[in-house]
């Protein structure tokens, strides 16, 4: 199994985020792993505080900076209180996706944690929004968190489709969540199904093809258990037939799946634009935390 050496949680530092911060330091403490916060500051919204200051209310933005460098090293200090996990700080202005996206590569971060949403209907688009695209333009996993952090994760959730991404995305899933039991989900469909059935094929022809689809993706899933050296207490295999988005949903609710740990693109220009669309339905409706896989780590 790899391991995690460095984790990145970044925050707005809203009471909502805060909930990331806390699964950063959980994991981290869980790891042995370096732990390093970072806030970033809007280079727009200050430049729009500065053209608001009247010319003698210089320093506010300074007062600003401060300040939040004070919220984020009390924050460091509740962590290191709470779990016995030393962070590092980091308050800087700028773009915030690529500070954020830099920030990473500077420290060669094995995981990014941020907030599904942060305080308000407003934070929640701008939040939402800076989490999908960091997610879109960085390798690095990336954990969205949605829950408190109570406790280690229980029961997390990997959709398979037996590409390498799925080998990688299970090796991530035992790094991130050691403690817990793992559902592999492989959901199937039969190729042209809906055509075949308009073009009158019986349902009981389609029927035999659905049992050897089910069949050959047992077969696979039993295949990628035994080379993950997985211990089979801590595993269940579900074959289900439906939809990728859909049976993922039903099955985090059946499972009582607290994580869901997803490739964020499969094979070939195809599966990626497939994929790609069930990772964003997953992160938009999921109550569970996601952790989007895009490449092992090392």
């Amino acid at each position: 199994m790899s391991r995690l050496r460095t984790i990145l949680a970044a925050t707005d530092l809203s009471a909502l985020a805060r909930h990331a911060v806390a699964r950063a330091a959980l994991v981290a403490a869980d790891a042995g792993a370096r732990l390093s916060l970072q806030h970033v500051v809007s280079v727009g919204a200050l430049d729009a505080l500065r053209h608001l200051l009247n010319p003698g209310a210089a320093g506010l933005h300074e007062k600003l900076l401060e300040g939040a460098r004070g919220e984020l090293r009390a924050l460091a200090d509740e962590m290191a209180a709470r779990y016995g996990t030393q962070a590092g700080i980091d308050v800087v202005v700028g773009p915030v996706l690529q500070e954020i996206t830099a920030h990473a590569d500077s420290i060669d971060a094995d995981l990014v944690v941020m907030g599904a949403r942060g305080a308000g209907f407003m934070r929640e688009l701008l939040i939402g929004s800076t989490t999908e695209r960091v997610l879109g333009r960085t390798t690095r996993p990336l954990l969205v968190v949605k829950q408190m952090a109570h406790e280690h994760y229980r029961r997390a959730l990997v959709p398979v489709d037996f590409s390498p991404r799925s080998r990688e995305a299970l090796g991530l899933a035992q790094t991130v969540a050691p403690h817990a039991e793992f559902v592999l989900l492989h959901a199937f469909e039969v190729p042209f199904e809906g055509k075949l059935r308009y073009a009158g094929v019986e349902e009981s022809e389609l029927s035999v093809l659905r049992i050897n689809a089910r069949r050959e993706a047992t077969a696979r899933m039993n295949e990628l258990v035994a080379s993950a050296g997985m211990d089979e207490n801590r595993v269940r295999r579900l074959v289900v037939h439906g939809e990728a988005s859909t049976q993922i949903l039903e099955q985090e609710q059946e499972q009582d799946c607290d994580l869901i740990v997803i490739g964020k693109r499969g094979q070939g220009l195809l599966e990626e634009m497939l994929l790609g669309s069930v990772t964003k339905h997953i992160l938009a409706r999921s109550a569970a935390d996601v952790l989007v896989a895009d490449r092992a780590v090392g």
